[in-house]
């Protein structure tokens, strides 16, 4: 799905993120926070590059404990 300006959207813009080596920020944890909370839609954001995929509406505690999550993986390994 395509913004209605006609710029890239988030799974666009997450594979080409994911494009980078890990040096240029290629493995930085990314959330898909969305409304579209179905089996494909889960699949697609992870296929696109997403770590982990919550819906809306999220809850602010599981959201925070997400992040801190992803943030404790990233600090073990930097560059994985």
């Amino acid at each position: 799905m395509k913004t209605t300006s006609g710029n890239q959207d988030g799974f666009e813009f997450v594979r080409r993120i994911r494009e980078r080596p890990p040096e240029q920020s290629g493995k930085v944890p990314a959330i898909a926070l969305t409304a579209y909370a179905g089996p494909d839609d889960r699949a697609r954001a992870l296929t696109a590059g997403f770590q982990v995929h919550l819906s809306k509406p999220v809850d602010f505690q599981e959201l925070l404990t997400t992040f801190a999550t992803l943030m404790a993986d990233r600090a073990q390994r930097p560059h994985r």
